[in-house]
């Protein structure tokens, strides 16, 4: 009982100590005012586990102190920063990246292709005769659909559970594999709206060449590395440990796909197709994603010109790469007669208004990154560190750091908002590579999203495969800390190194 109102018993206890204490306390906070509004974001974010409150009270307090705490002009401040946003073009453009993106995905899952190639599969399943062979599809079709976890968690968990259920894979090792190719595989293949968020995060913080950064954070995102590797290895050997190898005894044994004290249903809690939605081609899933891949790297290549294709414009690169595929795919779909064109475009709509979220977090993001540019947040916390921390342990500092507070809110595009703008313009002063900084940023969030139980693809991942979502938890844990403890190892190598 007392639990429920412990965030009441906090504010009372802070409120007793200001007035008991005032002098003392606001002469400490005069001391730390550059990075009250990171800390007070993070400890927002822990407490209430809502990303959009935490980033704003942090750009509000931002404001506040940088207007000697007038509330009139701190308030006009904090809004029109959020205007301000929109006046950078590089600003704009992944914001609308995002959204157009949600329209894309949104248009090829009522294609009807997935259902279509279910079906295929499922007819012609032969092919696939073992329990590891299915496991080595499964992970196969999780990383072919990169653009998107939530696309991937949907389509890999669709396409591979009756192949699975057929050879006795347990719901909680599909679980895994489905999980562990979702997001992680976005990031270390960043042709997508992720790229484009992570370019704009890093910009956010008073970088101009993102792409080069975050081309240069993907083969130091150890966490991520192991978790798509590590899904493959412990799914294509079945040498499994702890929990998850008594889930797959129990398939193997007695049949039971599921925990019997969580299988009341019978595995109905899974996602169940529309009997209106339509069944066509599969191609009509791949085609429009391939073309997308491939007008990127172009793309990639000419913005580049003599300077190599790591150096392309990446947001304008994967602009042209979802304009393009957009049109494509409705193209096709006109062609096949699947949709009317007012229907493709509503349908684009309402995948863009399920990106609205997303969006708004960029937006607080830009505006967090901003102020706290202005507070030289970076510059007062390497100044009071620089004599007790070593610069080399930051990176696996920010990556322990970045698994709490990802864990705790269950986003990882939320969670890299609110870390970013702290680590990022210190890592700088400190002479940290902002490369390294970015992995371990991006692969901390990642951790958080793959193993809290509140993450939306952790319910997804459970949804599409029949799995219960604490059987999920429980015994992916294991697997998640020892590839989590691995990476903070490396880290900690990598930022001695450096």
């Amino acid at each position: 009982m007392l639990l429920k109102y412990k965030y009441y018993f906090i504010a009372i206890f802070l409120l007793i100590i200001t007035i008991a204490f005032p002098q003392p306390l606001f002469n400490f906070l005069g001391t730390i005012k550059p990075v009250i509004p990171p800390i007070l974001a993070i400890i927002i974010a822990l407490a209430y586990k809502n990303v959009f409150i935490a980033l704003f009270t942090g750009c509000f307090s931002g404001y506040l102190i940088l207007n000697d705490f007038n509330l009139i002009k701190s308030t006009d401040a904090t809004f029109m920063s959020f205007i301000k946003v929109f006046e950078d073009n590089d600003n704009t453009i992944v914001i609308l990246l995002v959204l157009l993106l949600g329209g894309l995905i949104h248009l090829i899952q009522k294609s009807g292709g997935i259902n279509g190639f279910v079906e295929s599969l499922i007819k012609k399943r032969a092919i696939i005769e073992t329990k590891r062979g299915a496991n080595i599809f499964t992970w196969s079709i999780g990383v072919l659909v990169f653009t998107s976890g939530t696309l991937s968690n949907l389509i890999t968990g669709t396409i591979a559970r009756p192949l699975s259920d057929a050879m006795k894979v347990s719901h909680e090792k599909l679980a895994f594999l489905v999980h562990s190719t979702s997001t992680p595989v976005c990031v270390l293949i960043p042709l997508s709206g992720w790229g484009a968020y992570m370019i704009g995060i890093i910009e956010a913080q008073g970088l101009s060449n993102g792409t080069e950064v975050l081309v240069g954070s993907i083969p130091l995102n150890f966490y991520a590395i192991l978790a798509v590797t590590g899904a493959l290895f412990f799914g294509a050997t079945n040498k499994d440990f702890g929990l998850m190898q008594k889930a797959e005894v129990r398939a193997d044994n007695k049949g039971q796909l599921d925990d019997p004290r969580h299988n009341s249903g019978k595995s109905n809690n899974a996602i169940k197709s529309d009997k209106d939605e339509k069944q066509t081609s599969w191609l009509n899933v791949f085609a429009p994603l391939a073309l997308m891949i491939v007008v990127i790297i172009v793309a990639l290549y000419v913005t580049g010109e003599e300077r190599g294709i790591l150096n392309g414009d990446g947001m304008k690169s994967i602009l042209w790469g979802i304009v393009i595929s957009t049109f494509f795919a409705m193209l096709i779909y006109k062609i096949q007669k699947i949709f009317k064109v007012r229907e493709m475009i509503n349908l684009i709509f309402k995948g863009c208004g399920e990106m609205i979220s997303v969006a708004a977090i960029l937006m607080f993001a830009f505006s967090m990154g901003h102020v706290v540019n202005q507070l030289e947040a970076g510059a007062f916390l390497t100044n009071k560190l620089e004599h007790i921390l070593m610069p080399g342990l930051l990176p696996a500092i920010v990556f322990i750091i970045s698994c709490v507070i990802s864990f705790a809110t269950g986003t990882s595009m939320g969670a890299m908002a609110v870390i970013m703008p702290l680590a990022l313009p210190m890592g700088m002063e400190l002479g940290i590579s902002p490369s390294l900084l970015s992995a371990a940023v991006f692969g901390g969030c990642i951790f958080g999203d793959h193993l809290s139980p509140i993450s939306d693809t952790t319910v997804l991942s459970c949804a599409t495969t029949g799995c219960d979502v604490m059987d999920h938890v429980r015994t992916q844990l294991p697997y998640g800390l020892l590839f989590g403890g691995i990476s903070a190892v490396l880290f900690l190598i990598s930022g001695l190194l450096s």
